[in-house]
């Protein structure tokens, strides 16, 4: 087996590991005396939707999933709507949501299947804000440079659903929240803004965000911070009932890639599931880090250094991109066309930024093929065009909708030089 082919079996292996089918059924409680509803959001919730009732059989509820991220289910009805920004579709699905949780008594069980992908799927805009003015607001997230848990802090802030107001609005319903983690920390208070878990962020600290980053609110998101938000505080009475369960999480995946190198006989080292920051800069720094571990390297020696987390990127330019494709990109830059060093680095769910595309894989020949090509890698950074730049190398990852989300996944083959 080729380098090459190595990294893509280390993506994919970890991609499998986190398929819902393989743990939903385990974490699932018992089946209720009183009535039982499946309601959920994100990236994996169509697949999640499918492993319950690959248990139960077929199921009341409604789960709301990326545009080709459907699945069959029987019972539980699947409705796709647009990710990273929300559409008409996702908010008229949210509001039937919330109505099927209105009116439940206190022997009904309400299982939320919650993933990656939940913040922009779940949409119910708070106080006066249009969808139009809730679109702008996800895109200049999106754009900011803001880390994760800085981005969804702000987004329960203005929402009638993040926060913990999904789970309230079932009391005095019985819920259990199984989650895929997508956040470092695996905190569920993260995980798709935290929709069925309290929380203790106060307005002030939403507006400081905003001011942070720059983000440009419009009028009617202003006056919902001014006016003081509807998350839901921990100890809450209406949250007495709720049980968060993590079932899936992106240790998992990297332990998985690292049991597939120990079998082959191959080193491995995790840097760790939870890094953040620029993905330009975390490059720069994996590229020294690579650099110093082959020269420690002998004989046949073989080192693959894997990482998880979730990087960010600052808009700069106007291009197509993402942070694994930009990571990609600075570490190509950073090496220099280093002999033995491969990488590779993709998000889990198929989608790195807004393309369709999970990442791309460079070799120690990526920018002498880039330059026989006529592309600038440095131009291609400053503009964040990224995808563009390896779909022209034919280097990028298209695995198609892998249907689970436990965020980035990257790993660096070195040989000696």
């Amino acid at each position: 087996m080729s380098d090459r082919a190595l990294l893509r079996e280390l993506f994919d292996r970890a991609v499998a590991v986190a398929d819902p089918m393989r743990f939903i059924g385990p974490n699932l409680p018992e089946r209720p005396q009183g009535r039982l509803l499946v309601v959920g959001a994100g990236k994996a919730s169509a697949r999640m939707a499918e492993a319950v009732e690959a248990e139960w059989g077929p199921c009341d509820g409604l789960v709301i999933t990326r545009y080709g991220y459907g699945r069959p289910t029987r019972g539980i009805e699947i409705v796709e709507a647009a990710h990273p920004v929300p559409d008409q579709a996702g908010v008229d699905a949210t509001a039937r949501m919330l109505d099927l949780l209105g009116g439940l008594r206190a022997d009904d069980l309400v299982v939320m299947l919650i993933s990656g992908g939940a913040s922009a799927l779940l949409c119910a805009p708070a106080g006066e804000m249009t969808l139009a003015e809730k679109q702008a607001v996800n895109a200049a997230l999106l754009a900011s440079g803001a880390p994760i848990g800085q981005m969804n802090l702000l987004r329960k802030h203005l929402s009638r659903v993040k926060g913990g107001q999904l789970a309230a609005a079932a009391a005095p319903a019985r819920v259990v929240a199984l989650m895929i983690s997508d956040v470092p920390g695996d905190d569920p208070a993260m995980i798709g803004s935290g929709p069925t878990v309290g929380d203790g962020s106060t307005d002030k600290e939403a507006r400081e965000i905003v001011s942070r980053w720059q983000i440009a609110l419009p009028e009617s998101a202003q006056a919902v911070l001014n006016a003081g938000s509807g998350v839901i505080p921990p100890g809450d009475a209406r949250l007495a009932r709720v049980e968060n369960r993590v079932v899936a999480a992106p240790a998992q995946s990297l332990d998985a890639a690292a049991e597939l190198l120990a079998a082959r006989g191959i080193e491995s080292v995790i840097l760790g599931d939870d890094l953040n920051g620029e993905a330009r800069e975390v490059a720069q720094d994996h590229a020294r880090l690579a650099l110093e571990k082959q020269a420690a390297l002998s004989g046949d020696e073989v080192l693959v250094i894997l990482s998880g987390g979730e990087l960010t990127v600052t808009r700069r330019g106007d291009g197509v991109g993402g942070p694994n494709a930009e990571y990609a990109l600075a570490l190509a830059v950073a090496l220099n066309g280093a002999e033995g060093i491969l990488a590779i680095a993709c998000d889990t769910d198929g989608v790195d930024g807004a393309a369709e595309v999970a990442g791309a894989i460079i070799t120690p020949d990526t920018l002498a093929r880039a330059r026989d090509a006529g592309l600038d890698p440095a131009r291609a950074l400053d503009r964040n065009d990224a995808h563009s730049f390896f779909g022209a190398l034919g280097d990028q990852v298209v695995p198609g909708p892998t249907l689970t989300n436990v965020n980035d996944f990257r790993a660096i083959l070195i040989r000696p030089a």
